[in-house]
């Protein structure tokens, strides 16, 4: 099939890369022209893992292409995909939807036959509807665009992985046994023929999957780090405690990982917009349990704080601090909504100095945070250290030997945030080592 993939961020640049994949020939359509040429360069302007390889691939044969031509995008298909990004409102908790309805108010005018549009991007429920009106009002071809809602599951470092081997495929429509219907169901046949359970509902069900998604998944990583406190004060040993709960199967060990809590462009901002639009539809006691699990992965990073002035007292002027770690998870430079920046900024408001280090994110850190100071070797971040915070889980740091460290830091004082060193390695090296749910 021919496609168009309308918005090459993250979102929009993995899912073209992997239809092309699939065997379709896309045409990603993004107004950067800068972001244009690097991704028909077969490069993609962030990091995601194995994703270079695959712009690399299908640029190469043709399959693939971009441009910044929406007359180009609407003459090319009659599908088309918009993954554009729904970031939250400043001063607000809602989803900014002004990149969505740009995108449709410049796509429209220019489609002038029958067409499917189907929506990627997380928005608040009853959206779609404000969509469908803005392309039957616009586009020449007026009715005859259909517009679809499909979400994204994706998680950052698997993208790839989550578009070519899906749990599941979400199809919204406004109306059953549509061609847009067929249409997507054909876009999609190989992961439906491999077995993938393709749900097909309504515009409403398929703009909540994705915010429930996430806040159902937001609420189980808050639970285990609310009885990571608990086992703070009783001495047990919350990494063992959910190790409990998970064999339960009414409850899963997947997603329930106790240490500073979530971050991200996703999860945050998903449960917040969640909450937001309850609250505007008047459901908002409801969702009570979600505000609460938002405070507590909150709580977390302020937990690291506490530890941090236990160790070095109250006064952290003239304190060295190393950082493992400024991406909100391993495999990524996505710094959006980071535990690990906001705890060292946190620290460096309070008088310490931080140096951070990380294997792929540091160039956004610094533009963020300039303030703080950077190394991309995380043994030479450690030296002259008073305390050295382990804040993102980078497989590299596990394989670090904290005998070789111990003489290049101040104090051997380790807070192990993520709960994946090996603590009896760290204690037999005479470092001392605190980490978040355990005595």
């Amino acid at each position: 099939m021919k496609m168009t993939v309308i918005g090459c961020g993250y979102l929009g640049a993995t899912h073209a890369a992997c239809m092309a994949e699939l065997g379709h020939e896309v045409l990603g359509m993004n107004s950067d022209i800068d972001k244009v040429h690097t991704l028909n360069t077969g490069q993609a302007p962030f990091f995601e893992r194995d994703l270079d390889d695959l712009l690399a691939k299908h640029t190469a044969t043709g399959r693939l292409r971009f441009t910044a031509s929406y007359a180009e995008a609407a003459e090319f298909a009659e599908l088309h995909f918009i993954g554009v990004g729904t970031p939250q409102q400043p001063g607000t908790h809602a989803y900014d939807l002004s990149h969505l309805f740009d995108a449709a108010h410049r796509l429209a005018p220019h489609l002038n036959r029958p067409a499917v549009v189907a929506v990627k991007s997380t928005v608040p429920v009853g959206t779609a509807p404000r969509v469908a009106k803005t392309f039957h009002e616009h586009a020449p071809a007026g009715d005859a665009i259909e517009v679809a809602w499909n979400p994204e599951f994706l998680r950052e470092s698997f993208a790839i992985e989550d578009t070519l081997r899906p749990d599941r495929l979400v199809l919204g429509f406004n109306t059953a046994n549509t061609w847009a219907e067929a249409l997507l169901r054909q876009a999609f046949a190989q992961l439906i023929d491999a077995g993938t359970p393709t749900i097909v509902t309504d515009w409403a069900t398929a703009e909540l999957a994705k915010g429930a998604a996430n806040s159902f998944l937001a609420t189980k990583i808050s639970f285990i780090n609310a009885m990571a406190e608990v086992c703070e004060k009783s001495g047990a040993n919350v990494a063992e405690l959910a190790d409990i709960l998970g064999h339960d199967t009414r409850i899963g060990r997947r997603g329930m990982r106790p240490g500073l809590g979530y971050g991200g462009g996703c999860l945050p901002k998903d449960i917040r917009g969640f909450i937001t639009r309850a609250d505007e539809l008047d459901a908002g006691q409801a969702v009570g349990i979600l505000r609460e699990a938002d405070t507590v992965n909150t709580r977390r990073r302020q937990r690291v704080i506490d530890l941090a002035r236990e160790e070095l007292g109250s006064d952290l002027r003239g304190k060295r601090i190393a950082v493992w770690g400024a991406a909100f998870k391993p495999e990524t430079d996505d710094i959006r909504d980071s535990p690990a920046l906001a705890v060292a900024q946190a620290l460096h408001d309070l008088g310490a100095t931080v140096t951070v280090t990380d294997p792929k994110a540091l160039d956004n850190a610094r533009k963020l945070h300039p303030e703080l100071d950077y190394t991309d070797d995380a043994i030479a971040a450690a030296e002259d250290a008073d305390l050295l915070l382990h804040l993102t889980e980078w497989p590299q740091y596990t394989h670090i030997t904290p005998h070789r460290l111990a003489p290049r830091a101040t104090t051997p004082k380790l807070i192990d945030a993520r709960g994946t060193l090996n603590t009896n390695e760290w204690h037999q090296a005479d470092w001392l080592t605190r980490t978040l749910g355990r005595a």
